[in-house]
């Protein structure tokens, strides 16, 4: 079958002449036609609101319900109750490993794609933790419901493309690399001395190949979404946003800990599994494929990667645990601070902490004039001195709050135990 090739290309800046063509002035643009093997996508012209609709009950009062959604990855082999698979030859590791290093873009397509269909600009509060078999599925709270049917469908219809260099048979081995070569100023093949081509001459080599495919396609398992609408107030919401939460705190790998000597096998192969993939342009593991990486240099060694995406910890998923759409709350970053200040005020005048005020912030109106030291000003004081008192203003700060929050909790304790 004919795949659209959603790849890149050259194109010029059209507001440079012709004279001034310069390896700077050309940029790859990626295609937007899809892949012929993917549903169509329902579209709407999205409004300019954050909210779902309005639902009125026969008493009057009216209902705007939020949804929690559920997504997860395609199966890669059957697996048993603790994760591990039931056949570990034929379980997809480097499937399972590739799908969870760009699990991350897979979510920025889908919200994309949803915003399109439902016709409103979605906004979300998710969390991502792996399942017991390893791989990451994502539990968000979407603000607004919208149908169940419409959701599988964005679902079926999301996809991600990679259009990186092929690597599914390495050139090299770990025992036997390619040579960094100072003259050369790059990565050459240590028998023929020819260099290996650079990162953009192999997507160049792409761009050319009419029959280039990419080298990964990720897609979201379609028998993993769960849909439930959620009313504020209710006990389900509140189980919602408990599940959510729990697992902010917790590194990947420490949601679920392997119970049983198989299930920590499997954690070890799908490990040993991402060690060698390519995580990004600029991953040393594209020299075992023939490939100098983005910005190549003479340090780089392939199975040594620093990224995050090669740590156990990670399980693959580099991104951040707490997704939050930007108009989530519908306040800016200023105000945000401007309620913390409070919170925190709050909390220390509640149990009699006095507040410094030696700060731009805290003090009266018209009392003090603030302005940067010039560089010149032979009265500034010591860098060193400025660093330790900043230092120790935040300890001492850090210190008051954790005070008070103790003194709040007894305070509480008390008055619990004194009404019952």
């Amino acid at each position: 079958m004919d795949q659209a090739k959603e790849g890149w290309h050259l194109t010029e800046e059209p507001h440079l002449p012709p004279v001034s063509r310069t390896a700077s002035a050309l940029r790859r643009v990626r295609s937007t036609r899809r892949r012929q093997d993917a549903p169509d996508l329902p579209t709407q012209q999205i409004a300019a609101v954050t909210v779902g609709r309005t639902f009125e009950a026969p008493d009057g009062k009216t209902y705007r319900p939020s949804t929690f959604l559920t997504l997860t990855l395609p199966s890669y082999g059957p697996v048993h109750g603790d994760g591990s698979p039931v056949d570990p030859e034929s379980y997809d590791y480097r499937r399972a490993a590739r799908d969870a290093l760009h699990f991350g873009a897979l979510l920025d397509r889908f919200w994309q794609h949803l915003r399109r269909a439902c016709g409103w600009d979605v906004q979300y509060f998710a969390a991502v933790e792996p399942q017991r078999r390893g791989a990451p599925h994502l539990h968000a709270a979407v603000r607004g419901t919208m149908a169940r049917k419409l959701i599988r469908q964005v679902v079926a219809a999301t996809y991600h493309q990679v259009w990186w260099p092929p690597c599914d048979q390495p050139t090299y081995t770990p025992d036997r690399l390619p040579e960094w070569d100072a003259a050369a100023g790059g990565w050459v093949d240590r028998d023929t001395r020819q260099p290996l081509p650079t990162w953009d001459q192999a997507l160049d080599a792409i761009d050319t190949d009419s029959e280039a495919t990419p080298a990964h396609v990720i897609r979201f398992g379609t028998r993993g979404v769960d849909v439930q609408g959620v009313v504020a107030g209710t006990e389900q919401a509140g189980g919602a946003l408990r599940y959510l939460v729990k697992y902010l705190t917790k590194a990947v790998a420490d949601c679920h800990q392997p119970t049983t000597t198989t299930a920590a096998e499997h954690v070890d192969r799908l490990t040993a599994e991402l060690r060698w993939q390519p995580c990004s342009p600029r991953c040393a593991n594209w020299l075992l494929y023939g490939v100098q990486p983005e910005h190549a240099h003479a340090e780089l060694l392939p199975g040594s990667c620093p990224a995050a995406a090669h740590r156990a910890a990670n399980l693959g998923y580099a991104g951040r645990r707490c997704l939050v759409s930007r108009k989530w709350t519908g306040k800016t970053l200023t105000q945000h601070r401007a309620d913390r200040r409070a919170h925190v005020m709050r909390a220390l005048g509640a149990v009699g902490i006095r507040v410094d005020q030696d700060t731009p912030d805290n003090t009266e109106p018209g009392r003090y004039r603030w302005e940067a030291i010039n560089p010149s000003d032979p009265h500034q004081p010591d860098r060193t001195e400025l660093l330790i008192r900043a230092i120790n203003q935040r300890r001492r700060w850090r210190a008051e709050y954790d005070q008070a929050r103790s003194a709040t909790v007894d305070q509480e304790g008390c008055g619990e135990r004194r009404s019952a």
